[in-house]
């Protein structure tokens, strides 16, 4: 059965690699539109790997500390292997500047397959640090939102957190008509046309 991931939490690593490949999980589907979509950075900031930490690296480190280190060794690579990388912030998060040239590097591309095993699982701490501050009206929304596609044909849809976002690599099916049927039922609650039927001439 295929699901559809949800990375609606780490909004400044949404970029975040669908453009290289390094780990994004490969399903190929489309993330749930949210109300907090619209404050999700724009730049090429390389937050995610291959998924989402679940503690209990048994280290005696901090998930958040390994992370760090993990996106260390990650840029070490990527220099290595011809990109220069900065080295990451406190949050594991590395700049790499413009998505849309990169997508263009065949260097950088080539490196980044090689160097994605060493990007370690973003923790849900950092989902946490990353995610959009949303406001009460947009904590609404998402809560309306996530009710109106459980009660219409997806009852496996998440629901977010206190604070209106959804953390971890939690998965839904929407392949079957009826969440099919919830998502176009529901879309006017977050702003999204409705699918329009032919018209007539």
């Amino acid at each position: 059965m295929r699901t559809k991931r949800v990375l609606l939490a780490a909004a400044a690593s949404v970029v975040a690699f669908a453009l290289t490949g390094c780990g994004d999980g490969g399903d190929g589907g489309t993330k749930i539109p949210t109300a907090g979509d619209a404050t999700a950075s724009a730049g090429a900031t390389a937050g995610t790997g291959a998924g989402t930490a679940t503690g209990g690296n048994g280290s005696g480190k901090d998930e958040v500390a390994v992370y760090v280190e993990g996106r260390r060794a990650w840029v070490k690579c990527l220099r290595e292997n011809g990109v220069d990388a900065p080295d990451p912030d406190a949050n594991g998060q590395v700049e790499l500047g413009d998505a849309g040239a990169l997508k263009k590097n065949p260097a950088f591309i080539k490196a980044s397959q090689k160097c994605a095993p060493l990007s370690p699982p973003v923790p849900k701490e950092i989902e946490r640090r990353l995610a959009p501050k949303l406001t009460p009206e947009q904590i609404r929304t998402q809560f309306a939102y996530a009710a109106c596609m459980q009660k219409n044909g997806a009852p496996d849809f998440p629901d977010p957190e206190p604070d209106g976002n959804v953390y971890g690599d939690v998965q839904w099916d929407s392949t079957t008509a009826a969440a099919k049927q919830a998502a176009r039922a529901c879309a006017p609650i977050i702003g999204d046309p409705v699918e329009q039927g032919p018209g007539k001439g």
